[in-house]
């Protein structure tokens, strides 16, 4: 059985995982939408069903790469994957769409953090920073490559990419069977693992500490708020812009070429706003971080609204990538600013309740959106998603103003008190 080195494996995995996602997601709202003819509630309902896979299945499938092998999860997640993108593309109707989408989510789960922990155990963790961003580096070149690709499949016939996608992702994961090296390995130990009574233990842990800091209050609605929204967009945009919006026909270009170019673009631009930010803003600045968190989320929620009712294609352009940029740079500058309202002591477990808050919130919103969206139009829930976005100006205005008491004496103490709660 051939081995490879391990941080070589790690680049060629990240590339090609990073491919071939994107030779399926290129194309694939535009298969639920014009091949599927999913509605607008059952668009969103398949997103419903992937977010609630991964959030039952996150710490339980952990248990696998914690105690038996990284190796062993990353492999099954990504035959798993595979299968998820084939039954999908195979059979255009919402149950086996959605079983599809079950699958992938649950195939993720085997992956998401054993990737990582199974790196930083084979070149270690000081090595691991640099693999980490050679990695995403690869990725992002991979992405470019697969959206090539998924147009020029998509262009004979729709569901072929995600077809395609189910294939490779079955074959790279037969790859990593033969290749993927598991040297430095060591099962971890019962009391450091991840199960779902010591995630409940955390959040009540975490609200307990909350109470004392309204600061994290408002950290955790914006979360909140941030989950709501997201759902709605991403799985109605693609049929807004095909069902509302006149596309251009340029050199007998089809509908899934523009979704290519949309999608080229818009990761382009996404990594220079990005680039811009990292360069020009001081992270460790609060005042303005806030204002520059304000000022973006403001931006998103006028594009979401005006998207809502442009019917000019070049004017939707500029405002589906415009929404892009804004999330692309809400995110890293956000975790930043959370990481800097909050003492390191509950630091783990205010952002592992930020990461749960999120993904309540899209499960929540996801079916209000979808249910706005078949009672009334797929308008009304673009702008719907807009306006529930919009109490986060709101809330970091208020974020703004409160104190930040994360080293005071007194919350100190009782920090330590409620982690020697919490260990016992």
């Amino acid at each position: 059985m051939l081995r490879l080195d391990a941080y070589k494996v790690y680049l060629v995995l990240e590339s090609a995982a990073a491919l071939i996602f994107s030779l399926i997601f290129t194309v694939n709202m535009v298969y639920q939408v014009s091949v599927a003819q999913l509605t607008p509630l059952q668009l969103v309902l398949v997103g419903t069903v992937l977010e609630a896979t991964i959030f039952l299945f996150e710490v339980p499938t952990g248990v696998v790469a914690d105690v038996y092998s990284r190796r062993l999860s990353v492999i099954v997640g990504y035959f798993i994957i595979g299968l998820g993108f084939i039954l999908e593309g195979s059979i255009p109707i919402f149950w086996a769409i959605a079983g599809g989408q079950a699958l992938w989510g649950l195939g993720y789960t085997f992956t998401s953090g054993a990737t990582q922990a199974w790196i930083s155990d084979e070149i270690g963790e000081a090595a691991a920073g640099n693999a980490f961003i050679r990695g995403s580096q690869a990725g992002m070149v991979g992405a470019l490559t697969g959206i090539v690709f998924s147009v020029w499949l998509g262009s004979l016939q729709v569901n072929i990419p995600i077809l395609a996608g189910g294939v490779l992702f079955v074959i790279l994961g037969a790859f990593l069977v033969l290749v993927m090296p598991e040297q430095g390995f060591k099962p971890t130990p019962s009391d450091e693992r991840t199960t779902w009574g010591k995630m409940a233990t955390t959040f009540r842990g975490g609200l307990k500490m909350i109470n004392r800091r309204p600061i994290l209050y408002t950290i955790l609605f914006i979360g909140l708020f941030y989950g709501l929204y997201s759902e709605g967009y991403d799985r109605l945009w693609t049929k807004h812009l095909l069902e509302n919006v006149t596309l251009p026909v340029l050199n007998g270009l089809k509908p899934v070429a523009w979704f290519g170019i949309i999608n080229a673009v818009g990761l382009i631009l996404s990594l220079i706003s990005t680039e811009i930010v990292r360069r020009r803003i001081d992270i460790n600045h609060q005042r303005n971080i806030t204002s520059l968190l304000m000022l973006v989320t403001g931006v998103l929620v006028l594009s979401l609204i005006g998207l809502a009712w442009v019917a000019n294609f070049g004017l939707a352009l500029i405002l589906i990538w415009l929404i892009g940029m804004a999330r692309e740079v809400i995110y890293p500058v956000y975790t930043g600013w959370v990481n800097r309202r909050i003492d390191s002591k509950v630091r783990a477990t205010l952002l592992s309740m930020t990461s749960q808050v999120d993904a309540i919130g899209q499960i929540a919103g996801g079916p209000v959106l979808g249910v706005i969206g078949n009672t009334f139009s797929v308008r009304a829930a673009l702008t719907a998603s807009g306006i529930i976005l919009s109490p986060v100006l709101g809330l970091f205005a208020k974020a703004a103003r409160q104190k930040d008491d994360s080293h005071s004496d007194v919350l100190q103490e009782d920090i330590l008190k409620e982690k020697e709660a919490l260990a016992d």
